[in-house]
């Protein structure tokens, strides 16, 4: 599976756990270790978790390695390595507050709007 499937489907598992404003940044070009960062949050510690353990079940379905999950317990920021995408799922006060889309504001983002259509 190349990156850009399992961008989509990563978008499309957040989305099944009815992540928030999610978005993914395109970082070819810009890492050497990603191609993709998914960035979403979620409303509650559950929710959080939900999100990121539907992303994890996504990518071994599709025979996608997880290279690490970190953060599940706390459910404040779940970081999910699939290896060329990575997965940032926030508790919502946590993405305010690390904002990732401005650290990497000159990257491209890609809207779950574009990849539905």
């Amino acid at each position: 599976m190349n990156s850009n499937d399992l961008m989509e489907k990563c978008l499309l598992a957040c989305d099944d756990k009815r992540a928030e404003d999610i978005v993914a940044i395109d970082m070819e070009g810009i890492s050497d270790i990603t191609d993709y960062f998914i960035v979403c949050h979620g409303n509650s510690d559950k929710q959080v978790q939900a999100i990121a353990r539907n992303v994890k079940d996504e990518a071994e379905i599709n025979d996608v390695n997880v290279k690490r999950l970190e953060g599940f317990n706390e459910a404040r920021w779940v970081l999910v390595d699939l290896g060329d995408v990575v997965v940032h799922v926030f508790h919502r006060e946590e993405r305010d507050y690390y904002n990732l889309e401005r650290l990497y504001k000159d990257a491209p983002l890609i809207t779950l709007n574009e990849v539905m259509s």
